[in-house]
């Protein structure tokens, strides 16, 4: 569900011109940072007709408020607020999707992107660029407000994508960049909602068809909050790396899905192993304990990580869970019938086992994206 704010009378003349840029705002618990933001593209963009759009997933601080009260006296500024929704590259999907201007781009709340760079970034697109990244690994990059770990973290990932997914750009990794918007629309089909990384996104799925120029600018120091990133950034990354290898084929949050099962994988091996060997419970209680622990595990991981724009709290954690082992339990049927049904045509062991488990992963993430975590 969108909140779509609408601005009030008394705005500035320029306001009234069509916007030649959009910038676009992810934000979530930012109140202390958007007004900052906005006086701060004011003042860089005094040249240039422009709207922001902040993308806000309903933060608990009342960003979205602070925003309207923004809205209200300049209409050049405009919230979409998701309820229901999280994550970064699905907000700034969002928003680009929902601005005006012919070119788009996209920047932190947290005043470490250097806004100063909008005018040049927006000449470059505007003569020769599809693409203008802010990037951190060119000549004349200065950081203020990048630890150690993390920028060791992102040069880690940037190198991995580069070498996987064979993209040219210097900084795939990158968070603050500009893109004509007629390009973006053209790959927008093809872009996860999920993650954080929306720029490797964009340029994966470009398959080299966008015209890249990057440019060099000072990372600051953050001024209020707390970082977005957070440890589930790590799997978000490599799942978004096996999608765009496998060209789409499979979505990242299968991918993560799949992922989750295998470390259920070693849950129910373990379980069976301490049943047996320390409790020496006969074998079928062994293994329906490994089951049902398996499945718990499976559930609060993809809780936590695979379904967490959409994850459930209070009763229904607990009614999803129910749905949950319900699902896995036809899967696991599923899973023994095909097996069985391979093992008639190829008696080779490896193989009919495979095939029962992909039948069964298959099966329990479609069960579950429509009975344990329905889209409201």
């Amino acid at each position: 569900m969108n909140e779509a704010i609408r601005p009030g009378s008394g705005t500035p003349p320029q306001a009234q011109e069509a916007p030649e840029l959009s910038v676009i705002v992810p934000t979530f618990n930012e109140r202390d940072n958007v007004t900052v933001l906005y006086r701060r593209l004011e003042a860089t963009l005094a040249n240039v007709a422009w709207e922001v759009v902040f993308v806000d997933d309903n933060s608990p601080d009342g960003t979205w408020d602070v925003v309207r009260a923004l809205a209200q006296r300049d209409n050049r500024v405009r919230c979409v607020r998701r309820i229901g929704r999280r994550g970064l590259s699905g907000a700034c999907i969002e928003g680009i999707l929902a601005s005006s201007a012919p070119y788009v781009a996209v920047i932190d709340a947290d005043l470490q992107h250097d806004e100063t760079q909008l005018p040049k970034m927006l000449l470059l697109a505007s003569d020769q660029a599809d693409l203008v990244v802010g990037s951190r690994y060119i000549e004349g990059y200065k950081s203020e407000g990048f630890n150690k770990q993390r920028a060791g973290a992102s040069a880690l990932a940037t190198e991995v994508a580069k070498k996987v997914l064979r993209v040219e750009i210097a900084d795939p990794m990158s968070g603050f960049f500009m893109v004509r918007r007629d390009r973006f629309e053209e790959l927008a089909p093809k872009l996860s909602v999920h993650g954080f990384k929306i720029l490797l996104d964009l340029v994966a799925s470009a398959n080299g068809g966008l015209r890249a120029v990057e440019i060099p600018y000072t990372f600051g120091q953050r001024q209020h909050g707390e970082s977005k990133l957070d440890s589930m950034v790590a799997l978000d990354f490599l799942g978004l790396v096996l999608a765009k290898f496998t060209n789409d084929a499979v979505s990242l949050r299968f991918i993560l899905f799949a992922m989750v099962g295998g470390i259920g994988l070693v849950v129910h091996l373990t379980t069976l192993f301490i049943a047996l060997q320390l409790f020496k419970a006969p074998f079928a209680e062994a293994q329906a304990a490994g089951a049902v622990v398996a499945m718990t595990s499976n559930f609060v991981l993809n809780n936590f990580l695979t379904y967490r724009d959409q994850r459930l709290k209070g009763f229904a954690l607990l009614r999803g869970l129910i749905a949950f082992y319900i699902v896995c339990s036809v899967g696991l049927l599923a899973n023994v019938g095909v097996a069985f049904s391979v093992y008639d045509q190829e008696p080779i062991w490896w193989l009919a086992g495979m095939a029962g488990a992909l039948m069964g992963v298959v099966w329990n993430y479609a069960m579950s994206g429509l009975f344990v975590w329905r889209k409201k």
